[in-house]
């Protein structure tokens, strides 16, 4: 790996995802909206299987944003400031082709992407997939590619539409989005090519821990959607400052008990570190059957 902690893209032949490289289990953090929290969910869940003793790989493929692998950067150079040693992935970051026909633009994203992940699929136990906040052919690429597929969604009626539209009098599902739409031509791609599912589930992020009845609503919502285009619903990560606070340096929850973090422990860290605990339930990962929780 090179100095700065960052492999650089592999160059293989455009690989058949048929053809199962390795049982890693590929998760990826999808959401076509801004501002749900993808790369923080990203951020915490991969340090909470390393802790757990898992090898983990990361495709940052937010080419705009590039946020995960700032996070990462920023961890990398907080290690070196202090001596600590923390867990750190290895984190493979795939850029969109420059070129202008659309048909070897597409060739090309394919091949860096699936060398991608098939290179960390060799290494590790699993791999996150950090996805655009768009519909492109890199997002898609990544969703079916997903054993696992976690979809952030800021718990309010704002950011709802990103599944489905719903009578706002009955909460009844009118259609499913076109996000939603997306993800079951995913489902069935990857069925047709591996005989495998997608487990999809849509975390309730930045909840008030406040019962309000817009709360309420948007639940019920979500329970009857649900049912209709086939997701689980997951308990997310409440609304708290410390995850802006703690980007700059890198770390997470799961971090603030180590060498040189001056960031003081309170009850509220111990409430929002059972949270990581509960989506790892509720994910229900085989590669987890029987392990404990020790964090």
């Amino acid at each position: 790996m090179p100095a700065d902690g960052f492999a650089p893209v592999s160059k293989v032949g455009v690989l058949d995802m048929s053809v199962q490289q390795r049982d890693a289990r590929v998760i990826v953090v999808g959401n076509e909206k801004g501002g749900a929290g993808k790369s923080t969910v990203s951020m915490h869940l991969s340090v909470a299987l390393m802790r757990m003793g898992k090898k983990v790989g990361i495709v940052d493929l937010d080419v705009r944003q590039r946020t995960l692998t700032r996070y990462l950067e920023n961890r990398l150079r907080w290690m070196q400031s202090t001596g600590a040693k923390l867990p750190m992935p290895e984190i493979i970051r795939v850029d969109a082709s420059t070129e202008r026909d659309l048909d070897k633009a597409e060739a090309e994203e394919t091949e860096r992407f699936l060398s991608s992940l098939a290179r960390l699929k060799k290494a590790c136990d699993f791999v996150l997939v950090d996805a655009p906040g768009g519909d492109t052919f890199l997002s898609r690429l990544a969703h079916v590619s997903a054993d696992s597929l976690i979809t952030p969604l800021n718990d309010s009626f704002v950011d709802f539409d990103l599944l489905g539209d719903v009578n706002p009098q009955t909460l009844e599902v009118i259609r499913p989005s076109f996000y939603s739409e997306m993800v079951w031509s995913c489902r069935k791609k990857k069925a047709q090519a591996s005989r495998r599912p997608i487990d999809w589930i849509v975390m309730r992020n930045r909840m008030s821990p406040l019962a309000a009845k817009n709360k309420e609503r948007v639940g019920e919502a979500l329970e009857n959607l649900s049912k209709r285009i086939g997701f689980r619903l997951a308990p997310g990560l409440s609304e708290r400052v410390i995850y802006r606070e703690l980007f700059p340096a890198g770390l997470t929850l799961l971090d603030l008990t180590e060498k040189g973090s001056n960031v003081s422990f309170t009850m509220s860290h111990v409430a929002a570190r059972q949270e990581m605990r509960d989506l790892l339930i509720v994910l229900q990962l085989p590669e987890l059957v029987g392990a404990e929780i020790e964090f």
